[in-house]
């Protein structure tokens, strides 16, 4: 009897602690004030190879965190060579899915990372990628709700990319397809989503709204303007996102330290497009 009251007391004490990590954790790249965050991607090497952006990849880290990102987003193995650029820090998302344009099914997002793994290399947060409506949906939902349990057990914040894509899904930014993929992040234990934007604030919200964890914009492929996406931006927080998760539109842009800071001003400060595209400037 003494020793199952001591086991309960120490899975209790576990549990505790695990919450308190994960608090610790996602303070580390959601800002204290606004509540939001602005999280760079930067993983795209594994499917697409060395793009233009990514080549050297501590400077891009550098330059983000100079315009004022949370966090950056990264496969594990780069980790070692450009997580905090020349010197500035920067939250740390380590990705845990992957797959390539080269393979038969680049829909078909596997897991190459642990948990585990992530702790050792100070990972603030993990992510995984799953695509709704692909032809391995199942096994893709079904590493989410393990790296969920994972997430959970070592106080590891998770952010969950829901994407749809599939052969039946005719419109990715259909506000049905897009509120039906946030959510299913939510059920299977993330912490934060990022998915696509809806196209207008109006409907964005009924994504926000179905979904009990924060929601944040992916970026998406990269926009004509700046001010189109700026205006993006704001139509995503005007709807209730708690932030944005973007990459090509930064990381690709003549100066992505700048685009960091107009997000950011978006994002943290409440500015409108119009306003935050004269930083641009």
């Amino acid at each position: 009897m003494l020793r199952a009251i001591m086991t309960h007391v120490s899975i209790c004490e576990m549990s505790i602690l695990s919450e308190i990590g994960k608090r610790v954790r996602i303070e580390r790249i959601i800002d204290r004030d606004s509540g939001n965050t602005v999280i760079i991607p930067l993983d795209h090497g594994i499917s697409v190879g060395p793009i233009k952006g990514l080549v050297n990849l501590p400077e891009m880290v550098n330059k983000v965190a100079k315009g004022g990102a949370n966090a950056v987003l990264q496969q594990k193995g780069m980790v070692r060579h450009g997580h905090r650029g020349y010197g500035r820090d920067v939250g740390l998302i380590i990705h845990m899915s992957a797959s390539t344009s080269l393979g038969p099914d680049p829909n078909n997002k596997v897991q190459v990372c642990q948990v585990e793994e992530c702790l050792k290399m100070g990972a603030d947060a993990v992510s995984v990628h799953i695509n709704i409506g692909s032809e391995t949906e199942a096994e893709q939902l079904g590493i989410l709700g393990c790296v969920s349990e994972r997430c959970d057990f070592w106080g590891m914040p998770l952010v969950a990319m829901m994407y749809p894509r599939g052969k039946s899904i005719t419109n990715p930014n259909d506000v049905e397809v897009v509120a039906h993929a946030a959510r299913a992040g939510a059920e299977l234990g993330a912490d934060i989503i990022k998915t696509n934007y809806t196209g207008d604030p109006d409907s964005f919200k009924r994504v926000v709204a179905g979904c009990p964890v924060p929601v944040v914009m992916a970026g998406g492929p990269k926009t004509d303007t700046d001010l189109e996406f700026l205006q993006m931006i704001e139509g995503a927080i005007e709807a209730g996102g708690r932030g944005v998760a973007i990459g090509r539109n930064v990381f690709q842009h003549n100066d992505p330290a700048k685009m960091t800071m107009a997000i950011s001003a978006i994002v943290h400060q409440d500015k409108t497009a119009d306003e935050a595209a004269k930083i641009l400037k």
